[in-house]
């Protein structure tokens, strides 16, 4: 039996049309776009039609993206090229406890070199508060970095809300709207920075963005050439660009369609879930993207379930990651006040464009079973 995903949260199959879009710029079309020759016009020209694609989905100019290999790098480049270019104006970035790693990891790391970091606590929905935020705010903040939505949870922060505190006080914000991007609309106006992932909205994997607002500049991070207006050196992943560039152009047509599908799938799922187990909806008091279901069975092993659902050909994940053969408890949910107990019984399911009531019938059938089995 071919097996059913559920886990787009982790990654997106690309559209077919994207792999098409690519396939030349992997044989035949493989100029490099700094070239002067024939191969490299054509190279050049591709690039500059993937950047109008991204930035008309974005309803961005094209010289505010920044092309990077994904959202890991464009989160170091927001928050390391920000601090290094605003060094003389402070030293102090107020985050959250529930950041995707490539945020805290980075924070961790400029902390080691003497920056002030401010980690703000969330409530047991996952939402920061805003009268924190601003009391974490000194005359030495000069930026803000808060998710737009987890990729856990599926919580939606109040951005609009953050970005006007920001303003008001002169300070930059930044968000990494990675598990945003194809769930929900977004106002660009709202940032001075945003960290895109394309492989996380139906293209290719190590290719992605950052968002610069007009006029803003940051410190390089990768240093080595003229590429990308000096911002980022080294050649371009071309057909990672191209991918991205028909991933948005499918996007635009199809999101509004997709996004409204989708939700009443997620509020199926969460429906089945609630009528038939004692479970909890993590996330539920608060505003939450249309395709994460993220729920505890308590008493059961996040680790045990999942691997019986993928004996059953349904995959899943859990908001744990894996290391060194052990499995650890999602900062996410410990921050969110749940005990180690409970944050390891917990598991995500994430849908996607190509989830089908098919899909959720099959899951319903494996699902009962599973939980049944290791009660």
């Amino acid at each position: 039996m071919k097996p059913i995903y559920f886990d787009y949260n982790a990654t997106t199959p690309p559209y077919p049309e994207v792999g098409e879009a690519m396939l030349p710029f992997l044989s035949t079309a493989y100029g490099n776009p700094s070239s002067i020759h024939a191969f490299g016009r054509q190279a050049k020209e591709a690039l500059m039609v993937a950047k109008e694609k991204v930035s008309g989905f974005f309803g961005v100019d094209s010289d505010t993206l920044v092309f990077t290999s994904g959202g890991t790098e464009s989160n170091n480049f927001a928050l390391k090229g920000a601090l290094e270019f605003l060094k003389s104006k402070g030293n102090h970035i107020v985050t959250s406890k529930v950041e995707h790693v490539s945020i805290l990891d980075c924070c961790k790391y400029l902390e080691s070199k003497g920056v002030q970091v401010t980690y703000l606590d969330v409530n047991e929905a996952g939402l920061i508060s805003l009268e924190e935020l601003e009391k974490a705010l000194t005359p030495q903040t000069i930026f803000i970095s808060i998710q737009t939505a987890n990729n856990e949870t599926g919580v939606i922060q109040p951005i609009v809300e953050i970005s006007a505190l920001a303003r008001a006080r002169g300070i930059l914000f930044h968000s990494d709207i990675v598990q945003a991007v194809g769930k929900m609309e977004l106002d660009f106006n709202l940032f001075d920075m945003a960290s895109i992932s394309t492989h996380k909205m139906y293209g290719p994997k190590g290719v992605g963005g950052l968002y610069l607002k007009k006029g803003l500049k940051l410190e390089a991070l990768i240093h080595g050439g003229n590429q990308e207006r000096k911002r980022r050196g080294g050649t371009e992943n071309l057909a990672g660009m191209v991918g991205f560039g028909k991933a948005c152009e499918i996007l635009k047509e199809k999101m509004k369609e997709e996004i409204v599908q989708i939700q009443k799938h997620k509020e199926r799922l969460e429906s089945f879930c609630k009528e038939n187990f004692e479970v909890h909806i993590n996330g539920e008091g608060a505003p939450r993207l249309c395709n994460t279901v993220n729920v505890t069975f308590p008493k059961i092993q996040s680790e045990a379930l999942l691997l019986n659902l993928d004996l059953e050909g349904i995959c899943a994940s859990s908001g744990a990651a894996c290391s060194s053969g052990s499995l650890e408890p999602s900062h996410v949910l410990m921050a969110m006040g749940y005990d180690e107990a409970l944050a390891l019984s917990s598991i995500r399911f994430s849908l996607g464009a190509q989830t089908s009531s098919e899909d959720l019938n099959r899951l319903f059938e494996v699902l009962p079973f599973v939980v049944q089995r290791l009660s």
